[in-house]
This record gives C-alpha cells, sequence and structure tokens, in this order.
C-alpha cells in the first residue's frame, strides 16, 4: 500500500501542471498571407508584440509561481511558457516576412 501511494504522489509530482496560463501565438495562415495588405500586417506586429509582453509579464514571479514549484518543481510553468515564447517567435518571424513583402512597395528605399 505504500509502494502504491509513493507511486501515484511520484507521478503527481512529475506530471508537470502548468497553473499559469500563456497567450496562444497561432501561425499565419495561408489565407492571411494571401489576403492581409500592409498596414493590417503591422497592425498584427503591434498585436503580436503585445502578446510577447504578456507572455513575460505572465512569467514573472508570482503565487502561482510558488504553487507551481511545490506542484512540480515549476516544470510545468516553465514548458508552458517556453512553448508560448516559441509560438509567439515564430508568428513574429512570419508576420516581418510577409511585412517585407506587402509592404515594400511602399517602404522608402
Amino acid at each position: 500500500m505504500t509502494k502504491i501511494v509513493t507511486l501515484l504522489s511520484l507521478l503527481v509530482l512529475l506530471s508537470g501542471c502548468a497553473l499559469k496560463h500563456y497567450p496562444s501565438s497561432p501561425s499565419v495562415s495561408e489565407v492571411q498571407k494571401t489576403t492581409l495588405d500592409c498596414p493590417t500586417v503591422q497592425k498584427e506586429i503591434a498585436s503580436q508584440q503585445q502578446v510577447q509582453q504578456q507572455i513575460d509579464k505572465t512569467g514573472e514571479f508570482s503565487g502561482l509561481t510558488v504553487l507551481g514549484f511545490i506542484g512540480d518543481f515549476g516544470i510545468g510553468n516553465g514548458v508552458a511558457k517556453s512553448l508560448a515564447q516559441k509560438h509567439a517567435d515564430q508568428r513574429m518571424i512570419q508576420l516581418k516576412q510577409l511585412e517585407k513583402t506587402k509592404c515594400s512597395a511602399t517602404l522608402p528605399g
């Protein structure tokens, strides 16, 4: 019986549950690539910058950080933040590439 309780406790401890919720950043879709114009792409870039700031703000130390550390040594929150940052960075790269394509005719140069 003690082994079962220990095993279950260990499984819960290592499950990596994230207590913090980070905003998502979906990839730029093919439809967006063809339909967005320069001003809209620039608005999307500004919006994505806000998402990245929200990820940083959510990742700051708080009571949920303590609870996450107690629950799983902060692994779940760390993984969730890392994935959110990765997806946000990927979307920003896609938007910047789209900006180069859509706004190149309007940029002085």
